[in-house]
Order: structure tokens, then sequence, then C-alpha cells
């Protein structure tokens, strides 16, 4: 069965988790600071020059997440590829990535703030930190205190921006959010969206990004379609006319 082409819809958020492979992680691991500092630096460029605009995202050991919105249909694709090149004639290895990378569109003013805060808790996730804020290599900090000098082509999703009518009220309301996590129901839900690369909404959202993407957004039916039978026709012989 062929693959499905990347979900596309402009002007929509996706999110996005590409896995390091076996040796990334493990070079990650030994020696984070200078390569998480270099791949930082190039995920800016490559935004940039692919024209993604990002809204959250952070670099741990086991894999890279973004959420962002790509003005195009392959510029998520570009900027993932480039990453993956830089980073491959930096350590001098193969792929750097394990298999493809996945994706999902969430639902605007529902469901984008708990991928934001899905992704910012990825380090606690793989036992790095304990807290998101202690992580250097995300946007957890920019969201809870402010600009942040290493990332300065961070551009807030409009979600991020309901959360307060100041900074400091935003800041104040989304540092409590991602404390407190999203619990286990929505990110298992975030997670299910991920691996099969749908939509992740209710039903109204995903109905109108039925229209608007560049294939289907929910799982089919499971199961072969039911058999019609089709009836015989009867063929009715009429009377012969009267001479």
């Amino acid at each position: 069965m062929a693959r499905l082409p990347r979900l596309f819809a402009p002007a929509l958020a996706q999110l996005v988790t590409a896995q390091f492979a076996p040796a990334t992680t493990q070079v990650l691991s030994t020696a984070p600071d200078r390569t998480f500092k270099l791949l930082s630096t190039w995920l800016g460029q490559s935004a940039h020059q692919h024209h993604v605009s990002l809204h959250g995202w952070c670099i741990a050991s086991k894999g890279l997440y973004i959420l962002a919105t790509p003005s195009e249909s392959l510029g998520m694709s570009r900027l993932i590829q480039d990453l993956g090149r830089r980073l491959a004639a930096q350590l001098k290895a193969g792929s750097v990535f394990s298999g493809r990378y996945r994706s999902t569109i969430p639902q605007p003013e529902r469901w984008v703030l708990p991928c934001v805060i899905w992704l910012e808790r990825s380090p606690i996730r793989e036992g790095l930190v304990d807290e998101p804020g202690q992580w250097l290599w995300s946007s957890a900090h920019s969201h809870t205190e402010g600009n942040d000098t290493r990332a300065p082509w961070l551009q807030p999703h409009h979600d991020y921006w309901l959360c307060g009518n100041t900074p400091f009220a935003r800041q104040a309301a989304y540092r409590e959010q991602l404390s407190a996590g999203n619990g286990a129901v929505i990110d298992q839900q975030i997670e299910a969206a991920l691996r099969g690369q749908w939509g992740l909404g209710d039903q109204p959202f995903l109905a109108e990004l039925t229209l608007c993407a560049n294939r289907r957004v929910q799982p089919g039916a499971r199961g072969r379609p039911k058999r019609v039978t089709v009836q015989p026709h009867t063929v009715v012989e009429s009377a012969p006319r009267a001479k």
C-alpha cells in the first residue's frame, strides 16, 4: 500500500516529532551541549529558509519536537531534511533520524497548547530533568520567562497569547499549565494522533479540516466494504397491440 502524503492544511500548525537513531542518541547523551546549540541555531536558520513559523520546539536526547506552521506543503519536510544533513555532516555519520518524522494537525484553541506542553515536557519523559524549565534546549524558557536569546526566531502561537492580556499574565498562566502537565489521557491522544498522522480535534474541526487538507484526515473504516448485491432485472413483456 502506498504511503499517504504528509498531512498539510494552509495556515494551520503542525506538531512534528523526529526520533533520533540510536547512534545519534548516544552522542547527544554523552556530549550534548555543543551539538544542542548547533541544532537550535540550525533550526532557526532552516525555518527562515523554508518559510516555517516556529511556535514551540524541544531538542532532547531521543528526538526533535516542533510545533510550527509551514507556508507550503513541503516546508516541514525540507526543514527536517536540512537538519538531518547538517547533523550527519557534523557527526560524520549516516542517517541521524530513526525512520520518517511523524506529524499531526491540532485543533486551534483546543489542542495547540496541549501540544506545546507535551513537547516541552519531553525532557521529563526522557528522564533528563525534573521540571521543563530546567532544560535549556526548548521553548519552555521563552513561554514562561520571556524572550530567549538562544531562540530569537520563536513566534508564539495565537493560542499562547490567549493565556493573558500582558506578558506577565501569559507567562504565569502558561507556567502553571506547563508545570501541571496535560494528564495521561490528553498525552495519549496526542501520541495516538502522531502515530497515525491524522488530524487532532473534535468532529466539527476534522470535518472542516477535510475541506482544506491535502489528503484525508481520519482513518477509514476497518474491514472490507460491504458487498452490494445487485438484483437481476425482470423483463416484462407488453401485451400485443390490437389490430
